[in-house]
Parts: C-alpha cells; structure tokens; sequence
C-alpha cells in the first residue's frame, strides 16, 4: 500500500503553538476516532516499520516565551517554531508514526543544579547561569549549604566531598561545567507540562492508532544533573557507591524499533546528550544501528542567552559529530517516504 501524507486536522491552530491551553480531550478523542475511519488509518501495532518517535522535553518551561528557560535559539522564537512545524509532522505522518514517546525533565527544589544547593562565606547562592568548576570548590569560593543536609539524608562533610567529585567527573567526562538552572520543570507545576499544542497532537495520535505513548521522566535525582534520558551525567559517588543509572531498559526499546526520530529542546543540551547517549550504546552493540536514527534538525534549537550564554556552535558541533556517524539529519518538511533508509 503507497504511503502518503495526511492533511492536517481542522483543529490544530498553528498561532496557539506559544501559549497554555486545556486540550478538550473528550471532543479530540471523538475526532481522532473519525479521523481514522475517515482516512483508514490501521492500529500502529499493524505497522509493519515501527517508527518511534522519540520528543525530548517539549515543555511548557522550555518552550513557551516568558517560562523559566524558554529555548530562544538564535531567532529568538526558536522552540514556538520547532513545535508548530513539530505538529504539523506529526499530524502529516499519523499514519506512520508506531508510538510517540515524550520525556519529561522533572526537578524539585533541593538540587545541584539549583542555585540553594550551593553557598560562598557570606552565606549567598550562585545566580541563575553561573559555571561551577571544581577550582571553584578546591578554593572555597562555592560549597554545599550544610542546611540541605538533613532533607538530602546526607552529611555536610559528604556534601562538600561529593560536590568537588561531581564537577571533577563532568570535567573529565568532557562534560559541561555544572551550571546553576533557574528553578524549572518543577514537579507539579505548569511549566513540567507537555507544550499544550504538542499534547494535543500526542493524544490525538494515541487515539486514532491506537497506541500508548511512552512516557520517560528525568532529572529528578537530587546529586546529579540529567540532560539525557538515557543517562545521568553522573552515576557514582566518591567512594564509588551508586548514585543513580542508566536507562537501560528504555535503551534496548528504542533500538529495537526499525527508526527513531528523535526532535525537541535543547538542541545543545537534552537532545544532544540523548543522542551522544543513544550513539554510545550502538557502538557497544552495532555501530550499522546509527542509519535507522533520524535527526529532525527544524524542530530544535540551542540554548541562547543573549550577552550570557550561546550553545549555538555547540549544538551545530554535535549534530555534525552524529551525523559524520552516520545517523540522518532531515527536515521535517521533507516528506518521511523520501527519507534514505526507509522502505514502507
């Protein structure tokens, strides 16, 4: 049976991408129901290529002007254009898509990369963006407040010796230095929240093929920081004892689908460390497993501050790096039966 694309559903409001909405879930499930009879659309467990499509951290925090960390990217609307043209794939290629699975970068108040965990000798937290290095602990100049201690079940002694061992294991990882994130994707909150449009689409999606989405939560460990969904940065303590691990289970599954397409935010952070992650573990395995990744390179942007920070040539860096590896980068414009190594 040819593959083609689908149109896009009357209800899908390209101007409402940037803000919160309630999705009308009882109304878009009846469409959804209609909108597979309409266009005979199969339950996605009769695929026969399984597609995952893999959206990392598409949040309200992260992609919704005025939140905590809205991903600007060099346009300065970069995550509100990823995630129209994001619905719109999805909503174009309903047909194909096996299972959307979304994570969720999911925080709580007391941790080491919130400005609290930290203190100088006046008893003052580092601001919102500051870089900790491990000079900045042999020297005093940062420490672990010893009022988290009790809350954390740890000692003040463990909590110092654990922060110089944390930024001394992201240096030799090649790692970025600690930085200190304003409070985001607080759990609970309005900004942990999938992108109102961007729910929408999953759940329309899960509806009218029939398929659960696969939600992955990350970041909520109070000792290490978590861009990837595959892995903390972290894993170990001083002493060598565990401090959290990878997610192996969810690793095998996504290997195990015919392709992945992976897009969302940031495209120099959480996306990037996924994919460094996902890359890591087909080279233990078979390093052939890269052509079946899918890179959607207009459905993400680099975190840009400006005259504070630009990850923009870090970004663009990493995705050359995957695709000299030989994952694809395509667009999501470009129609999915015209992508290289797909056959329906």
């Amino acid at each position: 049976m040819a593959i083609h694309e689908l149109p896009i559903p009357s209800h899908f409001n390209p101007q409402s991408v940037g803000e919160v909405w309630k999705v009308p879930y009882e109304a878009r499930a009846e469409d959804a129901e209609k909108w597979a009879k309409q266009h005979n659309l199969q339950p996605a467990s009769r695929d026969k290529l399984k597609i995952s499509l893999l959206l990392v951290d598409v949040q309200n925090t992260f992609c919704i002007p005025d939140f905590e960390l809205y991903v600007a990217g060099t346009s300065g609307t970069g995550a509100v254009d990823d995630n129209r043209l994001l619905c719109d794939f999805i909503y174009r290629n309903l047909n194909v898509i096996t299972e959307i699975c979304p994570t969720m970068d999911t925080h709580q108040a007391l941790q080491i990369f919130h400005s609290i965990f930290l203190v100088n000798d006046k008893g003052e937290h580092p601001a919102p963006f500051t870089l900790i290095t491990p000079q900045d602990i042999e020297e005093g100049i940062w420490r672990f407040n010893p009022q988290l201690a009790a809350s954390l079940q740890i000692n003040e002694d463990y909590g110092h010796e654990y922060l110089l061992h944390y930024t001394r294991k992201l240096k030799e990882g090649g790692k970025y230095d600690l930085t200190i994130w304003p409070y985001h994707a607080m759990l609970g909150g309005i900004g942990h929240a999938l992108v109102s449009a961007v729910e929408e689409a999953v759940f329309f999606h899960s509806i009218a093929r029939l398929s659960q989405p696969d939600f992955h939560e990350k970041g909520g460990n109070p000792f290490t920081e978590n861009y990837s969904v595959l892995s903390p940065e972290v894993l170990a303590g001083p002493a060598g004892e565990g401090i959290a691990e990878k997610n192996v289970g969810f690793i095998h599954k996504l290997l195990d689908f015919d392709a992945v397409i992976i897009a969302g935010q940031a495209k120099s952070h959480c996306v990037a460390w996924t994919i460094d992650d996902l890359l890591t573990e087909i080279h233990i395995s078979d390093r052939k497993l890269t052509e079946k990744i899918y890179l959607l390179e207009d459905c993400s942007s680099p975190v840009v501050i400006p005259g504070v920070i630009d990850y923009t040539d870090q970004a663009d860096a990493a995705f050359q790096k995957f695709a000299d590896a030989g994952m694809r980068i395509v667009r999501s414009s470009d129609p999915i039966v015209s992508w290289p190594g797909l056959k329906f």
